[in-house]
């Protein structure tokens, strides 16, 4: 990965959990309510569930005068700093700000008069609230759209025009995003967009879709960006439970290693000749029992004792299949042989433990004896099965055999 852009900051000043974007703060990550922001209980319990899946700032919609009063009973019970989404009424934005919001999300194709724009970049300089310029290649303004068409410069073009209105009242506490639902198109506009200026940058690929076409859009374009130094901010745009954005979001920072890993990284083989075990539902069934589990661990499931603990020894944590039982193995050493229907039971214990009292602890406290039954078990299975129970060496003699000559 290259070393990340320089940007300025912005800061999103909750009384508790202020977010700085920009800078070398750490990559955010953010999703949006769907709830009606008028019905400001519902929403706040959405805001919660997304605080608790990795959301570091929430949006909600500000389309009405009922939603800005939502605003205002929400905000202050906030665990995260809340951003109102504006669209089309200058004046609900002057309203959001009366209610407390932390930022402001303006889409320049549907506030266009340059009065409107000023007057609330004004207001919101006057609070010290940032504002998100926030382009969407699907409502441009008609003039530019018919300049440019829909291509990286108009999105770009856009984002400028909105910086110079702000520039008039002095008014610079600014990040941007350019999103398209077209993943070259989004990428290219946000390169553009990064050689122009200093702001910091909010990714998205906007209205990706349902999972699982929908994480790979969203993953695309953000996470290349990401891999190029590019970007402060994240959202996923899922047409899904905002909470499944946040996980993602989470996800891909950790992944990357951009942000620490709070949960568990599971990694599973794909199965083959000698697993006894349906890895794929045993696998399901592990990452569902740690989802709510805040463990900062690798754990793998593997289908095999054969090679399990051995391929997947750099995992933190792991159990492997074979004649009906689980080997649990800890950096490829096995500690504990038990029951196939308990392997993930003992997996999620295993874990905790491992969690609270460190590798040499958990390895010190092995069964006696567990690494003899282990092996037992893995020479019996390849005295079962052969070295080659996944019969490559016969898929190379036949691909010799075909290019003898060639």
């Amino acid at each position: 990965m290259t070393e990340r852009r320089k940007t300025r900051q912005v800061v999103l000043r909750h009384p508790t959990n202020p977010v700085t974007v920009g800078g070398d703060a750490p990559v955010s990550v953010q999703s949006m309510t769907t709830t009606k922001t008028a019905d400001h209980e519902a929403t706040l319990q959405q805001v919660y569930a997304l605080a608790a899946a990795g959301a570091d700032i929430v949006r909600c919609t500000c389309n009405e005068e009922a939603a800005a009063e939502g605003l205002a009973r929400l905000v202050p019970r906030s665990p995260v700093p809340i951003v109102a989404d504006i669209h089309f009424q200058y004046r609900l934005a002057l309203a959001a700000l009366d209610a407390g919001v932390h930022c402001l999300r303006l889409n320049p194709g549907n506030i266009r008069k340059p009065e409107h724009i000023k007057q609330v970049a004004q207001e919101a300089k006057d609070r010290g609230v940032p504002i998100r310029i926030g382009v969407n290649a699907g409502s441009l303004d008609p003039d530019i759209e018919a300049k440019y068409g829909i291509t990286p410069e108009a999105l770009v073009a856009s984002a400028e025009r909105e910086l110079a209105y702000f520039a008039e009242v002095g008014f610079d506490d600014v990040k941007i995003s350019v999103k398209a639902s077209n993943v070259p198109l989004m990428v290219e506009a946000y390169r553009q967009l990064s050689e122009v200026t200093d702001a910091p940058l909010h990714l998205g690929v906007t209205e990706a879709g349902p999972p699982p076409a929908g994480l790979l859009k969203g993953t695309a374009g953000i996470g290349t960006l990401l891999l190029e130094g590019i970007g402060d901010t994240i959202r996923y745009s899922l047409t899904a439970d905002p909470v499944e954005e946040a996980r993602a979001g989470r996800q891909l920072l950790e992944v990357l290693g951009l942000r620490e890993r709070k949960g568990v990284d599971l990694i599973a083989c794909p199965s083959c000749g000698r697993a006894e075990i349906d890895v794929i539902g045993v696998a399901n069934e592990a990452m569902a029992a740690f989802a709510e589990r805040e463990l900062p661990i690798q754990v793998a499931v593997m289908g095999c004792v054969v090679n399990g603990p051995g391929e997947a020894r750099s995992a933190d944590l792991g159990i492997a299949a074979g004649r009906h039982r689980g080997h649990l193995f800890i950096q490829g050493q096995v500690v504990r042989v038990v029951p196939e229907g308990e392997m993930v039971a003992a997996l999620i214990d295993e874990a905790e433990k491992l969690v609270a009292e460190g590798v040499e602890a958990r390895l010190a406290a092995r069964d006696v004896g567990a690494a003899a039954e282990a092996e037992a078990d893995r020479q019996a299975l390849l005295a079962e099965k052969g070295e080659d129970a996944n019969a490559s060496e016969a898929k190379v003699s036949l691909i010799r055999k075909r290019t003898e000559g060639t």
